[in-house]
């Protein structure tokens, strides 16, 4: 019989008072020391500098990043992936993303182990099997899974071994096997955690330097923990309903950062950026290989 998982007590602080419509895609980077997040549907990327708050605005909704260099991340945005220059501003084109498909945006996406960068598309409008799930590695950009509605949870085990995905309209996150040499999908998926008979949806995660894997759940506001086997162990609350994506950052990695969205809610806690001192350790964001 699984044991009770652990509430945490600790109070979530405020890292950022800007409230975003959807926050998401929060990206800790390694060697600057710095939080990235987005505003998906305000369109917009933050980050905080030096105690000062960041924003870069765009013309097209933005959603997640993987960090190339000390000035550079891969960005994801409604119709592409480009090379953005931290310091600039400026961004660059480098591949189209689902452009012939105006109903679509990009949404969750991660750096993968081998240097890859795997990206989520989703409807607009969230409308049914419009979304899929790709991966861009050595300048291409395959699909990898199709017919998805809202694509969440793209994460990497730190063996290498697989990586996790979510649907967040079917609640069930997603095990896929790679292929240890080039970090390609092998076989079948396979269900890791089913959350499709609870009211509420999974949606970003990551996995720590354990192997354990944490989970922002919509609805529920909480991130969960979840050990490698699939058993529920921890519990870390967020102060508003709407969670969007966890990540573990500061100089020992262990600061969980907590993404949020104010949109449909009449709650000032609503789409503020989160942070909670934990005794985990995240694992390292992995470096994109443009």
């Amino acid at each position: 019989m699984a044991s009770e998982p652990t509430i945490h007590s600790a109070t979530a602080q405020v890292f950022s008072e800007t409230r975003c419509t959807l926050g998401e895609g929060p990206l800790w980077h390694p060697t600057r020391r710095q939080l990235f997040w987005f505003d998906i549907l305000e369109k917009r990327l933050l980050s905080v500098a030096g105690g000062k708050e960041i924003i870069w605005q765009f013309d097209d909704c933005v959603s997640a990043a993987g960090w190339v260099d000390e000035t550079t991340l891969i960005m994801a945005s409604a119709r592409a992936l480009w090379r953005f220059d931290i310091e600039s501003g400026a961004r660059t084109h480098l591949i189209d993303l689902e452009a012939d498909q105006p109903l679509t945006r990009s949404n969750d996406g991660r750096a993968d182990p081998w240097g890859g960068f795997w990206i989520g598309t989703m409807g607009y409008n969230a409308e049914f099997g419009l979304g899929a799930i790709y991966r861009y590695y050595r300048g291409e950009l395959r699909q990898l899974v199709a017919n998805q509605t809202i694509t969440n949870a793209i994460c990497f085990a730190p063996d290498k071994s697989c990586a996790y995905f979510t649907d967040t309209k079917t609640g069930k996150i997603m095990r896929q096997p790679l292929a240890a040499e080039d970090g390609w999908p092998i076989g079948a998926p396979s269900v890791f955690i089913d959350l499709s008979g609870e009211d509420f949806g999974p949606d970003g995660a990551i996995v720590d330097a354990e192997g354990r894997f944490w989970n922002a759940q919509w609805g529920a506001s909480r991130v969960a923990v979840y050990t490698p086997t699939g058993e529920l162990t921890e519990i870390y609350s967020v102060p508003t309903a709407q969670a969007s994506c966890p990540a573990l950052g500061g100089e020992s990695l262990s600061y969980l950062f907590i993404t949020t969205a104010a949109d449909g809610l009449d709650d000032p806690a609503a789409g503020k950026t989160y942070s909670i001192q934990t005794t985990a350790k995240g694992q390292r964001e992995h470096r994109v290989i443009l």
